[in-house]
């Protein structure tokens, strides 16, 4: 049902269509998308839960996951009594958006860039890299794929992977 309502919502040329996926969206998973341009291709991890989405363009194979913001980061000048930062992002292509990621302002994500979890961005980020923190980043490992591949892993191996750590706790609770 998600994916059909993300469809309607970002692509359909009926209005109304459009505003009863955008409430249900945010009825069912508490999302809201609202892109000048989106491409299909992108996807929403978790279903986008929590997700406020307001960009000027997300280009193609971005990944978003849950709690993600991204939007404007407008100001108003008293003294010219004028708006400025205008705008909200775009995403350039082979983007992933970590969980919690705040992506602010008209600036630009650099493409096959990762930005990581809890990363609050307002600057424009160079294409191939880590973002993270408070507009910082760093060169991308072109070796590596970070929390996002196409091959994804075996829910079992993490499972596997658990109760290992578990058991290194043991009965101390201790680290």
């Amino acid at each position: 049902m998600f994916d059909k309502l993300v469809k309607i919502n970002c692509f359909s040329k009926n209005r109304m269509l459009r505003e009863v996926a955008s409430n249900l969206l945010e009825k069912f998973y508490c999302c809201e998308i609202n892109c000048t341009e989106i491409d299909k291709s992108i996807l929403f991890a978790h279903h986008a839960r929590g997700c406020t989405i307001v960009a000027s363009k997300i280009c193609e194979n971005v990944v978003i996951f849950q709690n993600v913001s991204i939007g404007a980061n407008l100001r108003f000048n008293k003294v010219s009594n004028e708006w400025e930062n205008i705008g909200t992002p775009i995403i350039c292509k082979n983007v992933i958006v970590a969980d919690g990621a705040k992506i602010l302002g008209p600036i630009i994500i650099g493409e096959n860039s990762v930005v990581a979890a809890g990363a609050i961005i307002t600057k424009n980020m160079p294409a191939n890299s880590i973002v993270y923190g408070v507009n910082q980043f760093k060169p991308k490992d072109p070796n590596y794929d970070f929390i996002y591949n196409s091959n994804m892993i075996n829910s079992e191996k993490i499972i596997e992977a658990n109760k290992k750590l578990i058991a290194k706790l043991g009965g101390s609770h201790k680290i």
